[in-house]
């Protein structure tokens, strides 16, 4: 009978410390909810480190709420918050980038920031000088997107084939033909400021053929019929 009670003991302790435990979640998950939507009410501008932030939270009855959590906790949460700001600006200032017909791989800051500079997408986002890393951080990831894209083109090219660098080491002059079935190409057009990359993404396209070696027979791959029966 004894072990009985024991055992009952033992398993009315296990449920009340989970309580507790739950308990102890919920208090935490609620504090939690209460800094967050302390953060997203008063905390706007990216650009305010924690130490300046954390004065003008405490004015607020919410701080209080949040009372249970750490320090360091409060500290994550707003940094968090600040990164969570700091994506969302910079994808507006992004389409803004996307929306602008005149950004070129070749526009300068300078150009751009006298069409853009009365839209509240830039004037939000953060400090001219900051707003300049981005411009240039956008054009670099551009003209990475703008060369895979011409890669693809060079995949698409019937004429050039396995045996073009061949070819191109006999005559020099098979380049300058390569590149006149190109030019018709906005993908070729768009790499303009950047001729002898351009060439050389070409040259390396040759050379990554000629190791491959001639394609394999449309039927290399699959079993023969023969076979089957």
């Amino acid at each position: 009978m004894r072990e009985r009670e024991k055992e009952v003991q033992r398993t009315l302790a296990t449920h009340m410390r989970d309580r507790d435990k739950e308990r102890e979640q919920h208090k935490r998950d609620e504090a939690i909810q209460h800094f967050n939507a302390l953060l997203s009410d008063l905390v706007r501008n990216a650009d305010n480190g924690w130490r300046e932030v954390k004065r003008l939270l405490r004015k607020d009855h919410r701080w209080d709420l949040a009372d249970s959590l750490p320090r360091d906790e409060k500290e994550k949460l707003f940094n968090e918050h600040i990164e969570t700001l700091l994506r969302k600006k910079r994808e507006k200032f992004r389409e803004l980038l996307d929306e602008t017909s005149e950004v070129s791989l070749t526009s300068t800051w300078k150009e751009i920031k006298k069409i853009i500079r009365e839209d509240p997408r830039y004037t939000k986002f953060a400090s001219s000088e900051r707003c300049e890393r981005e411009f240039k951080d956008y054009l670099r990831d551009k003209l990475m997107a703008a060369k895979t894209q011409f890669k693809e083109l060079l995949q698409e090219t019937k004429l050039i084939t396995h045996k073009s660098l061949s070819i191109l080491r006999e005559n020099q002059s098979h380049m300058q033909e390569i590149e006149e079935i190109l030019k018709n190409d906005k993908r070729f057009l768009v790499l303009n400021h950047i001729p002898q990359e351009r060439t050389q993404l070409i040259l390396n396209y040759l050379e990554e053929l000629d190791r491959r070696g001639p394609p394999p027979p449309p039927t290399a791959s699959e079993p023969s019929r023969r076979s089957l029966k």
